[in-house]
Parts: structure tokens; sequence; C-alpha cells
């Protein structure tokens, strides 16, 4: 068995890396080529380029390195056309892998597409090109599996993989050793999490740092900590901790370990707010883009949440600081609201709990379950 594999970005390195450990449990004889990380890699795919190359946020980014994109793009479909895959697995990063997945299903190449575009959400015009592009969507949310439904597109919902992870999440003793605080009633851990594309970082880690200034004199008994994804963005964190000041502890990885033991957390919208979620740990969540995105956004939205906690508990109870509201006077306001109102923390936690035990599935055995039915149904 032959499977044409790309993925874009860290969680999509994850999931891709449990789905071709699932295919190998089946098939062990298969062969993975495409685009991953360290993990993909890991578990046995050729990667044909660095993933860190598309791993850009917003439009302004993707088109600072539009030529190098659709260079490494261009690389993987002439590799696909020529190896012909019998199934070919496009990873989330939607504005990359549509486009390629287009060509394949042309050239009579069958495509799954892994992780819904929010086109639920805005750009909802993208459902056309994606029943162009696609032969199956598999989703991570049940709503989003009754909009594909509705739109008459060959669909799977095959829960959230990280689901099954939290629920039997034990904390590193590394990290623990590493972090060094004492956990106690008067001690309580802030995780900040201002994202892991220095994009996004760069626009939110300066607000949540001055934010962390400001609460540690109300609040002396706060421990703030930051987990930084690799070491570029350590030294970007370390230069404005130094900047400002704050009293901020800086940790190499760990995220999940932090969400873990932390009381509540400040964080930057996207897969970090689900994994908060599901932990049940109270948040207050940033978005912050360049001025275009915005416009465009505000254009193409049709719903009113950009967090996905919001979109699974009823009704919304994350509250979300987006563009001019990504203050560190509204952030001091949230994270002040959970501190010093047991009634909102709790209601907040409460509702974040069940969304673990929703999402918990077999992922990467119900995404092969699906593929192997797809390519079942092309030979009948």
């Amino acid at each position: 068995m032959k499977v044409g594999i790309v993925a874009g970005e860290k969680s999509g390195d994850f999931l891709g890396a449990e789905l071709v450990e699932a295919i190998k449990k089946r098939h062990p004889n298969a062969e993975f080529v495409g685009l991953g990380g360290d993990l993909m890699q890991s578990a046995g795919v050729v990667s044909l380029a660095d993933m860190e190359k598309i791993s850009i946020m917003g439009i302004a980014g993707a088109l600072k390195g539009l030529r190098e994109i659709l260079s490494i793009r261009r690389k993987i479909r002439q590799h696909m056309m020529e190896w012909k895959p019998d199934v070919f697995v496009g990873i989330d990063v939607p504005d990359f892998n549509l486009g390629l997945e287009i060509k394949l299903k042309e050239h009579g190449i069958p495509v799954v597409h892994y992780v819904s575009p929010t086109v639920w959400a805005w750009r909802s015009k993208r459902i056309f090109k994606i029943k162009r592009a696609i032969d199956l969507m598999l989703t991570l949310f049940p709503f989003e599996e009754e909009f594909y439904q509705k739109n008459n597109t060959p669909v799977r919902y095959v829960g959230h993989p990280l689901a099954k992870q939290v629920i039997d999440w034990e904390v590193s003793s590394e990290f623990l050793s590493a972090l060094n605080v004492e956990r106690s009633e008067s001690k309580k851990i802030i995780a900040l999490l201002p994202g892991s594309r220095m994009s996004e970082v760069s626009r939110l880690a300066p607000v949540m740092f001055e934010a962390a200034v400001k609460l540690k004199q109300t609040y002396p008994d706060l421990e703030f900590v930051v987990p930084a994804a690799n070491e570029k963005l350590a030294k970007y964190l370390r230069e404005v901790i130094n900047e400002y000041q704050a009293p901020v502890r800086l940790i190499e990885g760990h995220s999940r370990d932090l969400l873990a033991v932390c009381y509540a957390t400040i964080l930057a919208s996207g897969t970090a707010a689900l994994e908060a979620a599901l932990f049940a740990k109270p948040m207050v969540v940033m978005y912050k883009v360049a001025k275009f995105e915005e416009w465009y956004a505000s254009r193409t939205m049709v719903v009113e949440h950009f967090s996905m906690p919001n979109h699974l508990v009823k009704p919304p109870v994350v509250p979300e600081l987006i563009q001019k509201e990504a203050t560190p006077e509204r952030v001091i306001y949230e994270l002040r609201q959970l501190l010093d109102l047991p009634e909102a923390y709790e209601k907040q936690r409460k509702s974040l709990a069940s969304i673990v035990t929703d999402l918990s599935e077999d992922s990467g055995e119900l995404a092969c379950d699906a593929i192997e039915a797809l390519l079942l149904a092309r030979k009948s």
C-alpha cells in the first residue's frame, strides 16, 4: 500500500503520525511519502521538504513566503503523479493542500482531507472547492460532520485524538522538576501560551507579559509560566521577558504538562485553546492578526466566536479578546474574574469538562476504517 500524506504544522504532524501507525498495524509493508515533521518522519514518512517552510500563519505570512511554498507544492505534486499512491491524505493547511488535492484527484488518485477547514465559520463558498478536491472528509468534531452531510459531501467524524491522550495524561517528572513551583492553595500557576508561530507570538507575548507584571503586583502568589515550542521562540521570549522585567518563568516544551497543572491559562486561539478545554482549564483566549486579515475575516465570518471551546459548549463560556480588545487591561480584567469569583471559575470549568468525553474516539483507527472503505468502494 502506498500512501501520500502531507501535514503543514505541529498539530497536523501529530495527527499524521497517529494515522500512519494505525495504517501500519493493518498494512505492515505500507509506504508513506509526502511532507511531515519529526513525529511523522519517526513513524516512517519520507518527507520531501521541511514542514516548517509552509507552517506560516495568516495571509501576510503566506504572501511573504509564497514562492518557496509554491515550489514545495509543485515538487510534491510531481512526485505523487509519478509515484501514484493508492491514496493521498492531506492534513489540515487547506490553502496549501486543497490546490494540491484538486490536481491529484484529477490525475485519478483517491483524495482524503483530514481536519475540516473552518468553512462552517468563514469563507463558506470554499465548500465548492472542497467538493472538487476530495473524495472524503475526515472531521474532528461532530458538528462538522453534520455540515458536510447537509452539503452532500462524503464525510466521516473520527473524534479528536487529543481527547484520549488527555484522559490518560500523566505529568512528567522531568517537567515537575524543571518547573520547581510549590503547588498549594495560595500558589496558582497561570499558563501563558502565546502560540507556536513567531507571527502570533510576537503579537501576543508582549500583551500577556505586560498583564503579568501588573497582576503580580496585586496577586503576589501567582506563578506565570510560558512554554517555548522551539529554541527560536525561546530566544525571542527571553528577550521580551527581559524587556518587560516580567515575572514569567520560561520552560522548553511541556505545554500539555503545564496545562494539566495550571489553575488557569491565557492563550492564543487555536489548538492550545482546545487542549486547555480538554483539560477543563478556565481560560482567556486572544486573537490578533494583521490589519488585512482582520478586514478580510470581518467580511467572510458567519459565526460569532473564534475559539473552538465556544463551539463545543452551549452557551459559550470562554472570553475572547479579539484584535483591539487584546490588551493588557482586558486580559487583567478577565483573569481577575476567574481569580476573584469562584462561581465564575467553576462555571467555566464544569462546562469545559464535558468536552473531553464527547470527543474521545479511537481517531487513528476510525480514520483508517474510513480510508479502507473509500478504497474498497472505488474498486467495486
